[in-house]
């Protein structure tokens, strides 16, 4: 989802209170006028539903105001009173696909999928374990419990270690099997892996993938480090005519970070004359959309140059300039400046939210320019940015194959720009995003056209890790639509066995979901 900045934390707050005290202000959809008094929480949720009956995607879900009563949910705890009154909103709008409504989230049927309310007025920088500027502060891995078919121990495997991190300066890979944590037996359970993900420091004993008879042993300390989002890349050997180049991205960073590592990476695909990309973004949950347009130009062939990449669909009220709650959020720069234009103090009512406005463009970068087929990998964590990227180049088969491996991702095709209430921060969707099919309404995510079992215990580019191989096949193969299967063999503990037995257990590291739009456009006046 997007996030926009908006305005410093007291006029954000004075504008919301001041929505509900607007005297004589007529209830949205008929009904009485919204109370003009009440105390400080009651006017809070006031804010909500008035910010919600008019931006919020699916606005016209949203009853009355004496129909929904926003300040039934007043209780002892203002963080959890607005969380209540945002999720009960969210749930009013019913996905036909699913018949669930459109914010259910099956894991967890009682917090809404997209939508939340943040501690904090305005948040300033992304909370993660590296952020979206590539800063990091932690041990830089990610363990995970492993279990095979048939075995009843349960393994510690390394998922993904962030580059420049201290993991990765002592030689941690994913696919590293960790069997000593401070000097005693790895215990290979959720919490372990929590604890030690979590920890300040930790005297580790693991095997690399690339060598699993040679123990190393290494103490990590928390340190802070600036992280490459580019994890590696390389070309594979040609095979039935195709030069396949291989990149696997963590995060879209801002452009600047990434940008210096995905032009070398490109250049050195066109330098071998790659003609296919396998694009690894399993683990990646999104960050920055010009930062995913950035690796977009860069992968679409000349004929894409000028064709529509992708357009945001506002609510009807936001697109036809008829919410005026608009002009009670100042619009801010990067620096969070407030934004002036001929000396007029500019809001987001001043903002083109046209679905014209909002439609971008393919603008060709880089040296590589005949990409033939593109396939992208995939899983659960893959969400936002990186749904968009996928979903904006499947727009056109004519110039370019693109396919997905893995497993289906997260599905989040929604954004939104953070809304200050009082000592809080509200987000709830507010535009959906659409390729140039007008496609985009993978709410349960998108289903992979291969699927294959993440292999943990293979690193990033080794093209025998069963995803990779599954890619690589696919690419190879010549096969251009259906559907395939790919249940190769691996040989963990002296025994060969399907990869379809492989069990694994993740954690949750707190790393970004979602996608920040730092560009807005000025409607002309």
């Amino acid at each position: 989802m997007i996030k926009l900045r908006i305005a410093a934390a007291a006029f954000i707050w004075i504008a919301a209170f001041a929505a509900c005290k607007k005297s004589g202000n007529p209830s949205p959809s008929g009904g009485n006028p919204t109370p003009t008094t009440g105390t400080r929480l009651q006017l809070s949720l006031d804010s909500l539903y008035l910010y919600a009956k008019e931006t919020y995607l699916w606005y016209d879900a949203i009853p009355s105001y004496d129909a929904f009563n926003p300040r039934q949910y007043a209780g002892d705890d203002d963080f959890n009173s607005l969380s209540n009154a945002l999720y009960k909103i969210t749930q009013l709008k019913t996905d036909p696909a699913t018949g669930q409504p459109f914010e259910y989230y099956t894991p967890s049927p009682s917090r809404a999928k997209f939508s939340y309310v943040e501690k904090g007025n305005l948040m300033r920088g992304i909370k993660a374990a590296v952020n979206l500027e590539g800063d990091g502060n932690d041990l830089g891995l990610i363990p995970v419990v492993v279990t095979f078919g048939g075995d009843p121990k349960a393994y510690l495997y390394v998922r993904n270690v962030e580059k420049g991190s201290p993991a990765d300066l002592a030689r941690l890979t994913r696919g590293s099997l960790i069997t000593e944590v401070n000097d005693a037996p790895a215990t290979a359970t959720v919490s372990a892996a929590t604890a030690l993900m979590n920890s300040n420091g930790a005297k580790l004993k693991f095997y690399r993938p690339d060598n699993p008879t040679v123990a190393i042993t290494a103490t990590l300390t928390k340190t802070a480090y600036k992280s490459d989002p580019v994890v590696t890349w390389k070309v594979f050997p040609t095979q039935s005519g195709n030069t396949t180049g291989y990149l696997a991205l963590a995060h879209f960073t801002r452009q600047s970070v990434a940008q210096t590592s995905l032009n070398t990476a490109f250049a050195d695909f066109n330098a071998a004359g790659v003609n296919a990309v396998v694009v690894d973004l399993r683990y990646n949950g999104g960050g920055y959309v010009s930062t995913a347009e950035f690796l977009m130009n860069l992968l679409a062939p000349s004929a894409l140059q000028g064709k529509v990449m992708y357009k945001q669909v506002y609510n009807e009220l936001v697109r036809n300039d008829k919410a005026p709650i608009l002009k009670t959020i100042p619009y801010q720069d990067a620096n969070y400046q407030q934004v002036y234009q001929n000396g007029k103090a500019l809001t987001y009512a001043d903002l083109d939210f046209t679905e014209a406005g909002n439609t971008f463009q393919f603008e060709k970068a880089g040296p590589l320019t005949g990409v033939k087929k593109i396939v992208f990998i995939v899983s659960g964590s893959s969400a936002s940015a990186s749904e968009l990227t996928v979903n904006s180049l499947k727009a056109w088969p004519g110039n370019v194959t693109v396919r997905t491996v893995g497993s289906k991702t997260y599905g989040k095709p929604v954004g939104f720009f953070a809304i200050g209430i009082d000592k809080f921060t509200v987000y709830m969707a507010q535009f959906s995003s659409k390729n140039a099919l007008g496609q985009g309404d993978y709410y349960a995510g998108m289903t992979p056209d291969v699927s294959a079992q993440d292999n943990v215990t293979r690193d990033f580019g080794d093209p025998q890790e069963t995803c990779i191989a599954a890619a690589l096949s696919f690419i190879n193969s010549g096969v251009t639509g259906g559907r395939i299967s790919s249940v190769p063999t691996l040989m963990t503990n002296g025994r060969e066995m399907m990869t379809t037995s492989i069990r694994t257990q993740t954690i949750e590291p707190n790393d970004f979901n979602g996608m920040v739009e730092d560009r807005r456009r000025v409607r002309q006046q």
